[in-house]
């Protein structure tokens, strides 16, 4: 282990495309920094250091506070670690009536897909302005582009995600700091309820993709300083058809009960 290499920082990387994104940058020589929620990033850690010669720190944090990037950065100050990458991936698949859900967990939602994101670049960003070199993934959606019912809290604040993105990547670009938005539609995750032969079909036609396609997609794509990625050709023509719907008919279709 090298405790010299610099550090990428993966929020959500207990599992699928987090994961997948600890994975491959310790494939290119990255100490990790891997946070979650979840016990689990313990055996991930433990699965990266046996796989790979590199230094792994695995946090347990509940990322959905309006304190935890400012906590996450100064655990991260404390013990001087130099954080060359950040890939804001921590987040929760939500499809449900905004007034269905309780205050705590709207709250939480906007926090992680939203606020923490934005404040941890807000923090560690200057780090990199300084060295003159970093990289930042933030992980959008299709559904940035789709305001449905059942998804006011995740695509809007995946939408969020998208806008800042676009803003903060023209701000750093020529101070040596790369901001990537990555807009997946359908991941083969297990979040949503599709069977297996729909799975198969969608992974056949490139409507679906596997955690670690996306992953390495999203990594290509920064390194490459691209401001922007949606994989999959019918994840364009998804957002272009959805474009075209009136709000009037989607209040027949939620009437109705067609979704």
């Amino acid at each position: 282990m090298n405790a010299t290499k610099p550090y990428a920082l993966v929020t959500g990387a207990s599992s699928g495309i987090g994961y997948q994104y600890a994975r491959l940058l310790a494939e290119r020589g990255y100490n990790l920094i891997i946070v979650s929620n979840e016990q689990a990033i313990e055996e991930k850690k433990q699965l990266l250091e046996q796989a790979y010669p590199v230094e792994v720190l695995a946090l347990v944090r509940n990322l959905g506070t309006q304190e935890a990037a400012k906590e996450l950065y100064d655990w991260c100050k404390e013990r001087q670690l130099e954080v060359e990458v950040l890939i804001n991936n921590a987040g929760v698949y939500h499809d449900r009536d905004f007034l269905d859900d309780s205050a705590a967990f709207n709250e939480m939602i906007i926090n992680l897909h939203a606020l923490t994101p934005a404040m941890l670049i807000y923090y560690f960003a200057p780090d990199m302005v300084e060295r003159h070199k970093g990289y930042i993934l933030n992980m959008s959606s299709v559904t940035s582009e789709i305001a449905v019912q059942r998804l006011a809290t995740y695509s809007s604040t995946k939408a969020f995600l998208k806008n800042f993105n676009r803003s903060v990547h023209i701000e750093l670009y020529h101070k040596g700091v790369y901001v990537t938005a990555v807009r997946p539609g359908a991941v083969d995750t297990g979040l949503y309820s599709i069977s297996k032969t729909a799975t198969k079909i969608g992974m056949i036609v490139g409507y679906i993709t596997t955690p670690e396609k996306l992953a390495r997609r999203g990594l290509r794509a920064m390194f490459n300083k691209r401001a922007q990625v949606t994989p999959g050709f019918l994840n364009h023509v998804l957002i272009f058809l959805v474009s075209l719907l009136p709000t009037c008919l989607l209040r027949l279709i939620r009437r109705w009960h067609i979704f």
